[in-house]
């Protein structure tokens, strides 16, 4: 994590209002100013920067305390947003006490005697048990002119506040609200940005609502294992940090992985078994077909020889047809049974494929198999549901997510989101996709994330085209997978020993997108 900037001068400085006058003293406070407003404009968390502006200001002219009003255009009202000594949130009105009569005239307002002034609030001294003796309010315009806020010091340590320490203050107040007006634009964007992410995962997750939840699980585990890597270290990634901007990068890509799935089509997306229902129902329809096509023709040989005078041998055309129904009753089952998403074995494979050269006489009176060629394919699909060209329809997620997440103008701090994204899948040994990128290719965000992802895809319990797998089971997995040398094994060790599952998700008490 960065560090707020340093203060400009340390505790063992004397105090900007309590040195001797002179030119040499008024340089130094001068210098002191001007590294104040270098500070400034290096700070970008809006809080940090409040609070800089606040102690900064108060050491500069030997104030015992500040305030910080920042001015809301939306209701016209100032609010305390940093309020030295103070518990909670103070609102004024612009134009009333001293604070909205600076932020409403623009003009510096130097108090000598607070009480003196009937503008002056004794509400506030009152619920405090502080006591205002002088106030210095110095409003802080924009480059427009503007005033977005006003800084209140309170009690000068010696003296009153001079001249002097109101033009310092003005200087100090209008770098002040550049600053704070860069801090609030960077504070919108990213609010931005992250209402468009939380927009792309709802696209996500609005195609296979069965994933809901699995972007934002992705983006925990992974800042988890991030955050074990920094505590704990392994061999091969002892002293790793990971900045700021390094976890947001490691968070919008987690957040964003899936995004390529909008190009998939949703019929493959949320494919629960080997064929598809209406691909299940037109074969059932033909077995019942064929039944009936049996039974009729079973009649109008058991009517012709009625009608010839010779009916021997209807009762053995019963029984044939009774067998031809249970042949085609059996081989309904064994659909079904090859049609579930769990692994086919190798005993049903076998009955599939002695059923396959079942056949019967469709509407048009020609023969056909009771199972197509097509079918018979997606049936014998070993594992999961996926044919080959399927699969690798749902592959193809990474590059549309690559291509997807490459258009959007991403700052210097984030460029390596879509890189980061792309390589999810990859695997250590070469078997992964999109690119088949060996270990050496691989840096350590997606060999984090690939972790993360391979969990919760394992642990999800709403999917309907697998069950879900015990947290225990899905360790031994990943272990596997490690030893394997498709995952990182130092990472998936650190995964199970430190128990980010139960540090982050289990525990995790924010919002989405928070």
């Amino acid at each position: 994590m960065t560090q707020p900037p340093s203060p400009p001068f340390d505790s063992t400085t004397p105090a900007a209002g309590a040195l001797a006058s002179g030119s040499a003293a008024e340089n130094q406070r001068l210098r002191a100013v001007f590294e104040i407003a270098k500070a400034l404009t290096a700070e970008r968390d809006l809080t940090r920067l409040l609070n800089l502006i606040v102690s900064a200001a108060a050491r500069v002219v030997d104030a015992d305390r500040g305030t910080l009003f920042l001015l809301d255009s939306d209701t016209g009202e100032l609010w305390s947003k940093v309020a030295q000594g103070l518990g909670g949130e103070i609102r004024v009105p612009r134009g009333s006490g001293i604070v909205g009569a600076a932020a409403a005239t623009g003009e510096v307002l130097n108090l000598r005697d607070a009480y003196a002034d009937l503008r002056f609030n004794h509400e506030i001294d009152r619920s405090t048990g502080y006591h205002t003796r002088n106030l210095l309010a110095v409003p802080m315009r924009n480059t427009q002119g503007d005033v977005v806020g006003v800084l209140q010091l309170l009690n000068k340590r010696q003296g009153d506040f001079s001249d002097a320490d109101a033009d310092l203050l003005g200087a100090l107040g209008g770098q002040a609200a550049a600053a704070i007006e860069s801090a609030l634009l960077h504070e919108e964007i990213t609010k931005l940005f992250e209402g468009f992410v939380k927009a792309s995962v709802v696209a996500i997750e609005s195609r296979d609502p069965s994933t809901a939840g699995h972007s934002e699980r992705v983006a925990l585990l992974s800042l988890g294992l991030a955050d074990a890597v920094e505590r704990y270290g392994t061999p091969s990634w002892t002293g790793v940090t990971f900045l700021p901007s390094q976890r947001m990068e490691l968070r919008y890509a987690a957040l964003l992985h899936d995004f390529g799935k909008v190009g998939v089509r949703e019929a493959v997306l949320v494919k629960a078994e080997k064929l598809y229902p209406q691909q299940l129902e037109v074969l059932r329809l033909r077995l019942e077909f064929a039944k009936k096509n049996l039974e009729v023709g079973m009649l109008r040989e058991s009517m012709r020889r009625v009608q010839c005078g010779d009916p021997r041998g209807t009762d053995q055309l019963q029984t044939d047809f009774g067998l031809r129904c249970a042949e085609i009753d059996h081989l309904w089952r064994v659909v079904q049974t090859c049609n579930m998403p769990t692994v086919l074995h190798e005993e049903t494979a076998q009955q599939l494929n002695d059923l396959a050269s079942l056949q019967y006489v469709d509407s048009h009176g020609a023969t056909q198999p009771l199972l197509d060629p097509a079918e018979i394919a997606l049936l014998s699909i070993s594992r999961g549901t996926l044919s080959t060209s399927e699969r690798f329809e749902i592959e193809s997620h990474v590059s549309h997510t690559f291509r997807f997440l490459s258009q959007i103008p991403w700052s210097r701090a984030l460029r390596r989101v879509p890189e980061i994204a792309h390589r999810h899948h990859e695997k250590l040994n070469g078997s992964g996709y999109p690119l088949a990128l060996g270990g050496d290719r691989l840096g350590i965000e997606p060999r984090i994330m690939a972790i993360a992802d391979i969990y919760d895809a394992l642990t999800a319990a709403d999917r309907p085209y697998k069950r879900a797998v015990p947290h225990d089971q899905a360790l031994s997995i990943l272990t596997a997978e490690a030893r394997s040398g498709a995952l990182d094994h130092e990472l998936v060790a650190l995964f199970c020993e430190a128990d980010v599952v139960q540090r982050t998700l289990a525990t995790a008490t924010a919002a989405p997108f928070a």
